[in-house]
């Protein structure tokens, strides 16, 4: 097993079972899908046109590197949700994005009880985690959202010569 494994979170994995078991989700029919970032979002958007809501975490992440002090890997998931609405039923709308929020303030308080699991396991989330609301004009029929989640983990940086081929690439 990679050493590395040991300080991974499966954000996908968190929201596919959060959908499964929530009973919000299961009463407004919320699929789970994955998708590769807001580009990906075919398959969301595919699942949208049967499914009246989903909620969707991108397999890609941002990320960021922090050599000082204690080394870790930041790296960013976006979750998307989505809920199906009456084309131009600004007060439809209005309820799905209700039920949204909702939705994510419910996600929230189990990931506030996973964020304590996971410090256990030296991988940290970010306290702040923003909602945002996407434009009307985004997917016509349907009210938008997202989020953000930063993931910082412990990063062995220690040099090993056996990982590399020739000479030796310490600094003199």
């Amino acid at each position: 097993m990679n050493p590395q494994d040991t300080y991974n979170w499966n954000a996908t994995k968190f929201f596919e079972n959060l959908v499964e078991r929530n009973k919000l989700a299961i009463a407004e029919n919320f699929v789970f899908c994955r998708v590769s970032g807001l580009e990906g979002f075919e398959e969301a958007l595919h699942n949208l046109q049967t499914a009246p809501a989903i909620v969707a975490v991108s397999d890609t992440s941002e990320g960021i590197m922090d050599m000082n002090n204690t080394p870790r890997t930041r790296r960013i998931k976006t979750v998307f949700l989505a809920m199906r609405h009456a084309l131009d039923d600004m007060e439809a709308r209005q309820g799905c994005f209700d039920t949204l929020r909702e939705l994510f303030r419910q996600f929230m308080s189990v990931l506030l009880m996973e964020k304590t699991r996971l410090e256990q396991n030296r991988i940290y989330l970010d306290p702040q985690i923003t909602f945002t609301e996407i434009e009307r004009y985004f997917f016509s029929g349907a009210a938008c959202a997202y989020f953000h989640i930063a993931i910082d983990t412990f990063t062995d940086l220690r040099y090993r010569a056996e990982e590399w081929e020739t000479g030796d690439l310490e600094p003199e």
